[in-house]
């Protein structure tokens, strides 16, 4: 079955209806504008894969309203048709970016090869759209911990299959990005990636984001609206944040995926699909089925192959691997100078925590590369929040420990804090500590502290 949409646009009851009529009967979808103008606005509004587009329209003409669309994110076919056309008018329409020309009155034979021809194009340049962004993308595992090592295997084997992923992870561990590494390396990589952040979108919204509606549905539906699974057919759906999803949706997104069908609000029939789901959630599905929150059954649908990332403190091995390709690609974004990381900032870059997992690495690097002016990053560089937690989350001293070695802890770690907030600045560390400068190198030196 033709998923294709397909706008008709003709000031001519007639043509728009028996146009229409044939395409329908081809199996592709049909909408229809009679002037110009509609057509613009229509498109703003719905994603046509082609329009067909007549020259001579009241108000704004045929190939005036071709130009506007290069001005748009328009990405369709457009063929035009005329009844008084030229070879002139043609040359100028193909100019101006249409597919090719038909002439009045069509021929039903040449107008569906025409429309066939026109999509195929479109398909062929989406493919190579696809392979460009990959290629600036450059979607990359970075980490030769166990669990990184373990997960790059784990997409390998599930990557090439249809069954549906469900991956857990805290916020910020990348898991978008798995589900992209996914995609990419599936049978489905020329086809769309398309993905939907449930927590971000409104409950009352999420139902028609996700299975769309046609033109009349309800009060304001003034245009068909294509949802999320039917954007990704035959590609990859990602469902982030599907615990956030109210029970409502769970319950129609479990016949869609029980059925591969949907069925947009305002449709006469459903729509097969062809979609692969992959899943996520930072939650505990498991204790929200126990609170209501979460329908089990839809669980056991999504939860066919379980992917576990694991949080960046528990493989903090590949921090350094980390921040030099952050470093490496801020740099090269925002034309720095390669920038590194002295022994003693990795080693509070590796004892920090990082609640935000990777996400906030990759933040913190970026603020570095924008603000740091020296090719060498000291730890009176890092963020003030970041190197204090370093300093108040060390354990204190073990039972039995002597008076002089708690002592000696606690000055080395107010040298630390004092240093910071003078950037390694000795002359006004030393002022606001009261000591004379050689006191406080003799410290230094004694507690092996670092200094820029």
């Amino acid at each position: 079955m033709a998923r294709e949409l397909i706008l008709v646009v003709d000031d001519e009851p007639g043509v728009r209806t028996s146009v229409g009529g044939i395409l329908k009967d081809e199996g592709y979808r049909v909408d229809a504008a009679a002037t110009g103008e509609e057509c613009l606005k229509k498109v703003q509004a719905t994603l046509y894969d082609l329009i067909l587009l007549d020259v001579w329209l009241p108000g704004m003409d045929g190939l005036e309203v071709l130009e506007r669309l290069g001005q748009t994110p328009f990405s369709g076919q457009v063929v035009v048709i005329s009844g008084h056309g030229t070879i002139e008018m043609a040359v100028k329409a193909i100019r101006c970016g249409a597919y090719d020309f038909i002439e009045k009155p069509m021929s039903l034979e040449k107008t569906l090869v025409t429309v066939k021809n026109a999509l195929r194009q479109k398909e062929l340049e989406d493919q190579n759209r696809l392979l460009k962004e990959r290629l600036v993308r450059k979607d990359v595992m970075v980490g030769r911990s166990i669990p990184i090592m373990a997960l790059r295997k784990q997409v390998e084997i599930i990557a090439p299959t249809n069954g549906r992923i469900l991956i857990y992870g805290e916020n910020g561990t990348g898991k978008e990005l798995v589900a992209r590494l996914v995609h990419e390396k599936s049978l489905r990589r020329n086809k769309k990636f398309v993905e939907i952040n449930c927590a971000a979108i409104p409950d009352d919204l999420i139902e028609s984001e996700l299975f769309g509606y046609r033109r009349g549905a309800f009060t304001g539906a003034g245009e068909d609206k294509r949802g999320k699974f039917e954007e990704a057919h035959e590609g990859t759906l990602f469902l982030d944040e599907v615990g956030d999803m109210s029970l409502k949706v769970q319950s129609k997104l479990l016949r869609v995926l029980e059925e591969e069908k949907i069925e947009p609000l305002g449709c006469n029939s459903p729509l097969a699909l062809d979609v692969r789901v992959i899943a996520a959630t930072n939650q505990d599905l498991s204790a929200l089925i126990l609170a209501g929150r979460f329908r089990e059954d839809l669980f056991y649908r999504l939860n066919v192959i379980p992917v576990q990332i694991i949080p960046l403190r528990e493989r903090s091995e590949d921090i350094p691997l980390l921040v030099e390709h952050f470093l490496g690609e801020f740099s090269r974004m925002y034309g720095k100078k390669a920038k590194e990381v002295t022994l003693e900032a990795m080693n509070i870059l590796g004892r920090y925590t990082w609640p935000g997992n990777v996400r906030e690495l990759k933040n913190v690097m970026e603020r570095l590369v924008i603000t740091q002016e020296p090719a060498r990053i000291t730890p009176y560089d890092l963020p003030s929040g970041l190197f204090r937690a370093v300093l108040e989350q060390e354990a204190p001293p073990a039972a039995g420990s002597s008076f002089q070695a708690a002592r000696e802890r606690f000055e080395r770690q107010y040298i630390l804090e004092a240093l910071h907030r003078h950037g390694g600045n000795i002359l006004q560390t030393a002022r606001e500590m009261e000591l004379d400068r050689s006191t406080l190198y003799k410290k230094i030196k004694q507690y092996d502290i670092e200094v820029g």
